[in-house]
């Protein structure tokens, strides 16, 4: 016996598994033509006789399609929309439900559907699945292919808790060693103590080790000179909070993102631009599936002598224009022009209104 959702019409079913169809046919293309691609690309990285066949197929590929698949979800939703809309329209399909007393609102009950299935699949991908396999993916290429790690940094401050203020003249992550290191305490912004050093190691998970020293407390009027050659201490800091690579935020859960963030801020490190906007981005783009799918529908709904080519062509256009100013307004969050939430929502913003535009002018 087959079940069926009350209020969804065999049409409505109909369109759900052409769009989904669509758009899991289409993306399966574009990831095989892509690893082809790659592959050729990377030929001579993968020749070498150091890297296994193991390590290409499961520490990278498998991990780069997942990545691959939520980058360009909300491109492909959008090509499948345009295709299948268009093949209704040319068939003169769209006429004929309209006809019947549909309206174009209701018309687009199960687009939407399809796009929150999709949609609620990258959040899970974006969010939960791929951060932990993009470790493996982006340590294979630091370590095969090109090293985008950040190893070194010079005049950091960051503080290490409230009143407790950390400076590094530089760090070298190679070696572990800091070097012109000094610690200030404040009570009610009042130094209390100074602890300068000409070098500090890092140990693991906290644990440092501060190389010729000089502490110095004060006491109103008095100043009491403490010196050493070695002290091991704990800091409630690691090299990964003031060394950050480009692409670190992406190999980090939602949560954890959060956590950083709140972290980093309360410490007064002010490189959290990328985590902010690694963070805002994947719930943004819930909403661009949504864009871009109406966006499709209102554009490829209507017969026209152009055919379907012309619509893929105009829906690449806005895709792609899409994209493209995202990173534009990416780009002007990281300057600090603008905060990064607004920077990630503006492109949602103003495609709205297109989105808006375009529904208007549909058919009904």
């Amino acid at each position: 016996m087959k079940l069926k959702s009350p209020g969804l019409k065999i049409i409505d079913w109909y369109i759900i598994r052409q769009f989904l169809g669509t758009f899991i046919f289409s993306i399966a293309l574009m990831i095989v033509i892509t690893v082809v691609f790659d592959a050729n690309e990377k030929l001579d990285y993968f020749l070498k006789p150091e890297v296994t066949l193991h390590e290409i197929v499961f520490d990278y590929y498998f991990n780069f399609i997942p990545y691959f698949i939520s980058l360009f979800s909300p491109i492909f939703t959008f090509i499948s929309v345009i295709f299948l809309t268009s093949r209704l329209a040319n068939r003169s399909e769209i006429i004929a439900i309209l006809s019947n007393g549909i309206s174009f609102r209701r018309l687009m009950a199960p687009y939407f559907i399809s796009a929150f299935i999709i949609a609620a699949s990258n959040f899970v991908l974006m969010s939960y699945i791929i951060p932990p396999a993009s470790i493996t993916r982006i340590d294979f290429q630091n370590k095969y292919i090109r090293n985008k790690k950040i190893d070194y940094g010079s005049n950091i401050r960051l503080e290490v808790e409230p009143g407790v203020f950390a400076y590094f003249d530089s760090y070298r992550d190679g070696s572990r060693m800091g070097y012109r290191f000094s610690l200030d305490h404040f009570e009610d912004k009042t130094l209390v103590s100074r602890l300068t050093a000409s070098s500090i190691r890092y140990d693991s998970l906290y644990r440092w080790t501060i190389i010729d020293y000089v502490i110095r407390d004060f006491e109103g009027m008095h100043e009491r000179i403490t010196t050493g050659t070695r002290m091991d201490t704990t800091l409630t800091f690691m090299p990964s909070d003031f060394l950050i690579s480009e692409n670190d935020g992406e190999s980090m859960t939602n949560p954890q993102l959060a956590r950083h963030i709140g972290r980093q801020k309360q410490r007064g490190i002010g490189n959290v631009q990328l985590f902010e906007i690694e963070y805002h981005q994947r719930f943004a783009t819930i909403l661009s599936f949504f864009i871009m799918t109406v966006i499709g529908v209102s554009l490829s709904s209507r017969k026209i002598k152009g055919g379907m080519g012309l619509n893929i062509g105009i829906g690449i256009g806005l895709s792609f224009s899409y994209i493209l100013f995202s990173k534009i307004s990416s780009s002007f969050a990281i300057s600090g022009y603008v905060s990064p939430m607004i920077a990630v929502w503006i492109p949602n913003a103003l495609y709205t209104l297109i989105t808006v535009f375009l529904y208007r002018r549909a058919p009904n």
